[in-house]
């Protein structure tokens, strides 16, 4: 297909004239039919040949859990039984359904990563769709658009395991700017997909199946194929009409789905077992909190708080907001008694600064013992002209750093080590190893403030291997350049010509590109 949470009233209020303005919009979207990849972990093709990409105070902990129903409705352990029970629409008997069920049949595997991907996200997707009322078969959408990857992106710049493009996330109140992606946040993007969805099939008269065809191809598409019928005299269900290639196999591959999963016998040794109870649940931190430092907390790894968490672009949660963390229901307790002994101040390893009349960005390096580099790292610029009024990060202090000794340890275990470099300082090392700069110091037993010398050695322990980048096979179009890729996707043209070993700078429409993207700048 192609939020932050925004007001409700505002919502309700602005409504009609959004859902105007958002037929209009996806009336014009192109097919995604030249889509060849939407992650390089979705690697199973489908009949139809695509494939399934100031501080504020502290706050006060009320506790999280308190209230919190941790068990599902009686007599159903599996969450795949409470989904069936949810079932509400029919599935024909025909030959588009029948190519996906014969397509499912030969590739077990292929449900059953899916599976295992959405096991730390579907409870709360079919919570939300239960307390709408919606078809529990809206639970398994994801399936189809991203195979539950929250990494999954298009190129048609999809995003999320709901898939919204970036007008349309704007729309329904997901906000995209250098710190966070909200159509990768699981709780705002499944809210907004089932605002929308909801919207449609109030659109549709209640047709489901319309509803869903509009969510892949637009609204607009479909009433105008609605109205071709109309005219020709000729039934206008979903079956009926003529849509684009890829929305006449988008609703048979859901209800094929739907099928397997309603048939226990059939997906018993395909589905893998999920309970029916919450894997997770939202912390209201109430500022900006440093992400590794939160894991911590939680005695977690920062890869498992960022699989929660995959809206967060950047090494710390937003300075505006939105200030919640999805956190493992078991480890929230933990984290809450954490955080409430931790003071605001200490939850960055950086602070603000307002940037004075006659500022540079030299003079408040050498003011806080850091580099220009660190410090434009940080704030994300691309040249050293800064304006009176506007804030920049700057790294902070941290606190003693651990014996040698255990660094090292822990060093053997991972086998990361880095050799500084002129120009070099912990911060531009910490953020080119997708890591914070006040725990490369603590791990090498030195202050953050600390000058490096060209060819010391640093310890790199703790890495972090799983890196937003993605893989994009794009398809060229009439009319595309390499300048007109390379500005869409935010990257350079001599990357396009690094990682296709392009001759020349000419394209032909239809040829195929390879994209390594960094999800985090896709949000920009």
């Amino acid at each position: 297909m192609n939020r932050s949470d925004p007001i409700s009233r505002f919502r309700l209020l602005c409504w009609p004239a959004a859902m105007l303005l958002l037929s209009g919009c996806q009336a014009t979207l192109p097919s995604r039919d030249h889509v060849a990849s939407t992650t390089t972990a979705i690697n199973d093709t489908t009949p139809d040949g695509s494939l399934t990409t100031e501080w504020p105070q502290a706050p006060a902990l009320s506790g999280t859990l308190a209230g919190l129903d941790l068990s599902g409705p009686e007599g159903e352990s599996s969450l795949w039984q409470r989904i069936r029970r949810g079932f509400q629409l029919s599935t024909p008997e025909n030959q588009r359904v029948s190519r996906h069920l014969k397509w499912y049949a030969k590739h077990p595997q292929h449900l059953h990563r899916v599976g295992e991907r959405a096991r730390p996200y579907l409870h709360h997707i079919v919570d939300e769709l239960e307390k709408r009322n919606m078809p529990l078969e809206l639970a398994l959408l994801p399936a189809v658009e991203s195979g539950f990857r929250p990494t999954a992106y298009s190129s048609y710049r999809a995003a999320g395991i709901w898939q919204f493009i970036p007008s349309t996330g704007k729309m329904f109140g997901l906000e995209q700017n250098w710190w966070y992606d909200g159509r990768r946040d699981i709780v705002a993007a499944t809210d907004a997909a089932l605002d929308y969805l909801e919207s449609l099939a109030e659109q549709f008269d209640g047709d489901w199946e319309l509803a869903l065809a509009a969510y892949n191809s637009g609204a607009g598409t479909v009433r105008r194929a609605i109205r071709k019928n109309r005219e020709r005299g000729k039934p206008t269900d979903y079956w009926s009409l003529k849509l684009p290639r890829e929305t006449q196999s988008y609703v048979p591959r859901l209800l094929a789905l739907s099928r397997v999963v309603s048939d226990p016998d059939q997906a018993g040794n395909r589905l893998p077992v999920i309970p029916n109870r919450p894997h997770f649940s939202t912390v209201d931190v109430g500022s900006q909190i440093d992400l590794a430092l939160a894991a911590e907390m939680a005695g977690i790894s920062e890869s498992e708080l960022r699989d929660l968490n995959p809206g967060f672009n950047r090494w710390a949660s937003p300075p505006e907001g939105p200030h919640h963390l999805a956190l493992p229901i078991d480890r929230i307790p933990v984290f809450e008694r954490e955080l409430a002994r931790l003071d605001v101040k200490s939850r960055l390893p950086w602070s603000r600064y307002a940037i004075r009349s006659g500022d540079t960005l030299g003079a408040i390096a050498r003011r806080h013992g850091t580099t220009v580099a660190a410090i434009k790292r940080a704030n994300n610029l691309s040249s050293n002209r800064i304006s009176a009024g506007g804030h920049l990060l700057i790294p902070g202090d941290i606190a003693k750093a651990p014996p040698r000794t255990s660094v090292l340890a822990d060093a053997s275990a991972t086998g990361g080590s880095y050799t500084v470099k002129p120009g070099d300082s912990l911060w531009s090392i910490a953020r080119q190893h997708n890591l914070s700069h006040h725990r490369l110091a603590a791990w090498n037993s030195m202050a953050v403030t600390e000058t490096l010398q060209p060819g010391q050695q640093l310890v790199l322990s703790g890495v972090a291997t799983r890196a937003t980048l993605t893989s994009l096979n794009y398809k060229v179009r009439k009319g595309d350049s390499l300048a007109s890729i390379a500005r869409r996707f935010n990257v350079k043209v001599a990357d396009l010509h690094r990682w296709n070993h392009l001759p020349g700078q000419y394209l032909q429409p239809g040829q195929s590109i390879q994209l390594q993207l960094n999800l985090a700048d896709q949000s920009i």
